[in-house]
């Protein structure tokens, strides 16, 4: 979060960085924000003083997780940004981000409780969000998209894709993609010819909702 200014960690010190991140990342998907830094060190097989050494508290990591997403989404609306044709370049980025999205099952729980408001993280937040205005505007100014589309069908869009591909996951893997398509075709993003097959009945019924059990049963620590 310092840039050039913070020391890189040794390489044993980045392995136990990375091991951290990827537990408590696995944990908030299966968890969401009930997790501790003691439970997640550990799963994860560190000291507990090691997770605190790197992450003060729960907060500083999901905020390190945030950072890493939308480092990420930075990146795929930047290079959708080189598309020369504009509606290329907004749909680029909404499947690649969908993509994106549809395999994170953390990420709403990342966004749900990272400092989003203040500081850097605030700062990187309306960093993507300027992006994506500028790929919907150049897309609408082009006649490649519906003249009433907005940056909050872009948002809106990767919700939907990410609720199917949730639901769907392990059953239908794919399933969001044919939505998307859907949802890109009344945008005026693609023509008429989504491929993709329907659910089939099987696949409905397993995906069917079934009660949640309580996250905070058992948790200790």
């Amino acid at each position: 979060m310092t840039g050039s200014r913070e020391r890189p960690l040794r390489a044993d010190a980045e392995r136990n960085r990375r091991l951290i991140l990827d537990t408590a990342d696995r944990m908030l998907a299966e968890r969401g924000l009930s997790v501790t830094l003691n439970e997640i060190a550990r799963e994860a097989g560190v000291g507990v003083a090691t997770v605190y050494r790197r992450f003060p508290d729960l907060q500083a990591l999901i905020d390190a997780l945030f950072t890493e997403r939308f480092s990420a989404f930075q990146q795929l609306a930047a290079a959708a940004a080189q598309e020369p044709d504009a509606g290329r370049a907004l749909r680029r980025y909404l499947l690649e981000a969908a993509a994106w999205r549809a395999r994170d099952r953390a990420l709403e729980d990342i966004l749900a409780g990272a400092s989003v408001e203040t500081g850097p993280i605030g700062r990187m937040r309306d960093d993507l969000g300027r992006a994506v205005d500028e790929l919907v505007a150049r897309a609408v100014a082009a006649g490649a998209v519906r003249d009433d589309f907005a940056s909050a069908d872009v948002y809106n869009f990767l919700f939907i894709a990410g609720a199917v591909a949730d639901r769907t996951r392990g059953i239908a893997p794919d399933a969001w993609r044919r939505y998307a398509d859907a949802l890109l075709i009344g945008f005026g993003l693609q023509r008429a010819d989504a491929p993709g097959a329907p659910m089939n009945d099987d696949q409905l019924r397993r995906a069917w909702p079934t009660p949640r059990s309580d996250p905070s049963a058992g948790a200790t620590g």
